[in-house]
């Protein structure tokens, strides 16, 4: 297979849609490549192919692409002489790269236009070329048969089994409805939309690096595209995602205007780290207000520039007198947080090192992607169905991190399925709370415990440590059963429960991030660092407690005074708890507020 490729942008590879055509491109090399890779496996397992199958198989084997930059070529108008129909059939009196273009032409069996939308149609010299394709056809008239219009001229060449792709962004919101001139041109070039075509808006997006995790997506799909027509045609879900919005209307337009860095009521230009914090602030989203203002204070260190963002229930502004009481204040410098939203290093990690501090609320970072996630929206309408929500690389500063690839901890999990720590815990309490009123048929109900939780909660993942839960709590319940006395197995349980918080620390998921991780966007919080240093610091310090429980337990049991243990055992995990829920907050603030 031959593919001819032309590039009619005035940027050259430098483009936006460039990228999608590349994308594209590698996506017919990815499919090249298995199906060679197939067909090497069937010739060495001496399994016999398919006559059709081997027949494209042999067209793909001489895969072959070439690049026409309109940009690096000289073409010039055509002047309308008609010498390439009467003078020299078939051949433009103009002397410059054309003629080569059209032997390319004929030449391909796919031919890619890759061009962004100049005015509801291709850029002028993409258009020229177009123009400069009349030697292609004879000057006889004929019906127009499958395309558009009301005349055609007969081709001078036979061009029935080529094929077309337009590929091209623009800079409106959404492609839907500003195409029609593009479609109207290639109607009446290849016959009523006999062509495929990957149109994509907001198009400017794809040169912002610090939005490259949502366009990234949306590459991703442009690949897949190209995988699927190499295979037969893009699949109607593949076409449906390519349809997404990259960001829904009003969050692409802030961020749009805020661009150009002109002040809207001056005119006058208006500084980097200005119109870096008004895109921030663009993409706001304001369906999750959360029922007060909250401001935003960014102060640049290095430029010793402050501006606020105002998140209101209308939409957000920047204040640029930071006349507001903040609720959180940033302060860096711009190139770090720069290079935070673009992902070239972690937030959370650059937190860790004190490359900027937060102060204030610090809960509106473990919340930034709430507020500015801003999550595609579906086509014209922009309704539900998200091919994924961006998790901002900007909000990597304060809470979670990628997965990197990463296994699921605790064995496979299915993409909605959380922990619970109700799977760990009531066999344990089960069983503290029965062999306390009764060693012998107190070791029933524990034992009953290990059994139906699971079932019950058996829409939760399990971890490890509730596999082990259920191992030594069914072992003391047996020891229990078998008579060993209260005095020694409720001292040893609380040790053994003990010992399993402890020693998780060591690992490298302690115990508690198992389950807190449900809180701050699932197994991402695994690579947050100060998520991480939080749950192992919590993790030790219940561990210690219920280390050194046993020591109490066994001296009120032999005490006779039995009957306190429950009291005693209950109130200080409750306090322990509170302490819990409140270390939670207050360290990773703590951290985020030093200076370096």
């Amino acid at each position: 297979m031959k593919v001819l490729v032309i590039n009619g942008s005035p940027k050259g590879r430098k483009s936006n849609t460039w990228k999608l055509t590349e994308q594209f491109l590698e996506g017919m090399r990815e499919s090249v490549k298995g199906r060679t890779e197939a067909r090497l496996t069937k010739a060495q397992t001496g399994e016999k192919e398919i006559p059709e199958t081997a027949e494209r198989d042999a067209g793909e084997a001489s895969f072959e692409i070439e690049e026409i930059q309109v940009t690096q070529l000289e073409i010039h108008p055509c002047l309308g002489c008609f010498s390439c129909w009467n003078r020299t059939p078939g051949r433009c009196c103009i002397q410059d790269d054309m003629q080569e273009v059209i032997g390319k032409l004929l030449w391909a069996d796919v031919i890619i236009w890759s061009f962004p939308l100049y005015y509801f149609t291709v850029p002028g010299g993409l258009k020229n070329l177009i123009d400069r394709q009349l030697p292609m056809v004879l000057p006889f008239m004929e019906e127009n048969t499958g395309k558009r219009g009301n005349g055609s001229h007969p081709s001078r060449y036979d061009m029935s089994d080529k094929k077309t792709v337009l590929i091209s962004t623009c800079g409106f919101y959404t492609a839907e409805g500003n195409y029609d001139g593009v479609y109207s041109l290639f109607d009446h070039i290849c016959a009523d939309r006999a062509y495929t075509t990957v149109f994509c808006g907001q198009g400017e997006l794809f040169r912002v690096p610090e939005l490259s995790r949502r366009t990234g997506e949306y590459l991703d799909y442009v690949r897949k595209a190209g995988r699927e027509y190499m295979q037969g045609g893009i699949q109607p879900q593949t076409e449906e995602a390519l349809k997404q919005l990259l960001y829904p209307k009003e969050i692409f337009e802030n961020m749009a205007d805020a661009s150009w860095g002109i002040d809207r009521q001056t005119g006058e230009r208006e500084s980097d780290a200005l119109v870096f914090t008004r895109q921030m602030a663009g993409l706001y989203r304001k369906e999750n207000y959360p029922g007060r203002e909250l401001i935003l204070e960014m102060y640049y260190t290095d430029l010793d520039e402050c501006y606020q963002v105002v998140l209101g229930e209308n939409g957000s502004q920047v204040v640029t007198d930071s006349s507001r009481t903040a609720n959180t204040r940033i302060e860096t410098p711009i190139t770090v947080w720069r290079s935070i939203a673009a992902g070239e290093i972690r937030g959370d990690a650059a937190l860790m090192q004190h490359l900027y501090r937060v102060t204030g609320d610090f809960s509106m970072m473990l919340n930034w992607d709430k507020y500015f996630g801003g999550s595609g929206g579906k086509g014209k309408n922009e309704k539900s169905g998200e091919i994924e929500s961006r998790k901002g690389n900007v909000a990597e500063a304060a809470d979670t991190g990628r997965k990197n690839g990463k296994k699921n901890p605790g064995g496979s999990r299915g993409q909605d399925r959380e922990t619970n720590m109700m799977n760990l815990l009531i066999p344990w309490i089960v069983f503290w709370v029965a062999v306390s009123f009764d060693g012998y048929w107190g070791c029933f109900p524990p034992l009953a415990a290990c059994v139906l939780v699971p079932f019950i909660l058996r829409r939760n993942q399990k971890t490890i440590y509730d596999s082990l839960s259920g191992v030594l709590v069914t072992a003391f319940s047996m020891a229990s059963l078998l008579r060993v006395p209260g005095q020694i197995v409720l001292p040893l349980s609380y040790f053994a429960f003990g010992v399993m918080w402890a020693a998780s620390c060591l690992c490298r998921i302690p115990l508690t991030a198992y389950y807190s991780m449900n809180q701050y966007n699932g197994e991402e919080a695994l690579a947050n660092p100060i998520f991480m240093r939080t749950n192992r610091i919590l993790t030790l310090l219940w561990g210690i407690l219920y280390l050194v429980t046993p020591v109490w337990t066994y001296f009120l049991i032999g005490s006779g005074m039995g009957v306190w243990t429950g009291a005693v055992n209950s109130a200080l995990p409750a306090l322990m708890g509170i302490f819990t829920q409140w270390f939670q907050k207050w360290y990773p603030a703590r951290v985020a507020a030093m200076r370096k």
